[in-house]
């Protein structure tokens, strides 16, 4: 019903007159709200947000499991590599216990403790990361240290980092500030150079640096679609004090920088040190002086206190790596071809023959899948014309070689 020219308007709401209430806001219907309810109706539907946004985020002391509980999962998908399990899965329970810890102003406050694990390539840096964040249930990313440069330089910022966790938990930033990165390739962001010269390190020292804020602990703000190709967009504040860095490199040569604080040669005779070291796996004598030695600069590795080592992989290790973890090459391909109803077989003694070939060659755990790819390959191509379903196939030491030979030229 429209109003009379002379009658004094009021709010559909709370019912106060234009001349009480201020400016009124008219609707299509004439129903008028004024600026008390708007304020009132926004806040209404802020909490009503706030309530269904639930975090994803939703681990709880009693349920974080103890670091023995952390390792036997690790034990299931990673073959050896105790010690490296043992470290990295306190530094986690440690990590989680005390994010879950009561907030007191009077407790003593616990610094986060980030990780940096040194090994060769396909000893299962990244293997184990992965696990122990599926475990837990908290978002996981890993990131290639190797595309970061200093911002203002063609390449990614060190924010990429987080954008990449923000991803793996759709946005959801309360579990992405509780969530695990897994730096690859830290080694390959070493300072190029001990004497400072005239052009910038931009891929080396200056991304450390970039990297000192996010591995301490601070807020920082993220460009959900990459700052460079979108410099419009909002940012998205992060906190990182509660984010777990992982961090793995192969350190390939840092041996020599072991040998040398460890007044020895890799190579060589024995001179005034009545002291046994294992020149095959010199890594387990690293130090944090051995990091700096590579080319981390002393902040990096100072935010970086739990350092441990990967042995090499030997023919035992990597003879297990192959038919034990849940998902096993052997288990997977056998999986691959049971989809066509082919029972896939290795006879032991081919087995044997792509353990010695990745020995042979250094492939480390990756290589195991090579090798076998490169052997199953003619069979994968052949399922469901030359191999008929129901049949079984199995793969001895002869035909393994000769596929090999054949498939897999680099080898030889």
């Amino acid at each position: 019903m429209p109003r009379r020219k002379n009658e004094e308007q009021t709010c559909s709401f709370c019912g106060r007159s234009s001349s009480d209430a201020g400016l009124l806001l008219t609707g299509v219907d004439g129903s008028m709200i004024c600026e008390d309810c708007a304020r009132l109706a926004i806040g209404v539907f802020d909490q009503q947000h706030a309530e269904k946004a639930t975090s994803k985020f939703s681990l709880a002391k009693a349920q974080l499991p103890k670091p023995n509980e952390i390792k036997e999962f690790l034990d299931q998908y990673v073959i050896g590599q105790d010690d490296a399990k043992k470290y990295l899965s306190v530094a986690v329970y440690n990590h989680y216990k005390r994010i879950l810890q009561p907030k007191d102003k009077n407790e003593t406050e616990i610094e986060k403790s980030n990780v940096i694990l040194v090994g060769r390539t396909g000893t299962g840096k990244t293997l184990m990361a992965r696990t122990i964040a599926r475990k837990l249930n908290v978002p996981f990313a890993m990131v290639d240290a190797t595309v970061l440069t200093e911002a203002g330089y063609v390449g990614e910022d060190v924010e990429s980092l987080l954008v990449r966790l923000l991803q793996a938990c759709d946005y959801d930033v309360e579990s992405a500030q509780h969530g695990i990165v897994f730096i690859d390739e830290i080694d390959k962001i070493s300072r190029k150079a001990d004497n400072p010269s005239i052009t910038r390190d931009v891929g080396g020292e200056g991304v450390q640096q970039g990297l000192l804020k996010l591995l301490e602990g601070s807020v920082v703000n993220v460009p959900p679609q990459g700052g460079r190709k979108h410099p419009e967009q909002k940012f998205i504040q992060m906190d990182t004090k509660n984010i777990l860095f992982i961090c793995g490199g192969a350190f390939d040569g840092i041996e020599r920088k072991i040998a040398l604080r460890l007044n020895r040669h890799v190579v060589g005779f024995e001179h005034g040190n009545s002291q046994q070291y294992d020149n095959d796996n010199l890594l387990q004598y690293i130090a944090p002086q051995d990091l700096k030695s590579f080319g981390l600069i002393p902040e990096i590795v100072g935010r970086l206190p739990i350092l441990t080592h990967l042995d090499p992989l030997d023919k035992e290790a990597l003879r297990r790596i192959l038919v034990e973890p849940k998902n096993s090459i052997v288990r997977q391909y056998t999986k691959l071809f049971a989809m066509d109803g082919v029972k896939l077989e290795f006879a032991d003694e081919a087995l044997d023959l792509i353990v010695e070939k990745a020995m042979e060659y250094k492939l480390g755990a990756r290589g195991l899948r090579a090798i076998v790819e490169a052997i199953l390959i003619d069979d994968m191509y052949d399922i469901g014309s030359h191999i008929d379903s129901k049949q079984k196939l199995v793969i001895d030491r002869l035909y393994a070689g000769r596929q090999i030979e054949r498939n897999y030229s680099g080898m030889r």
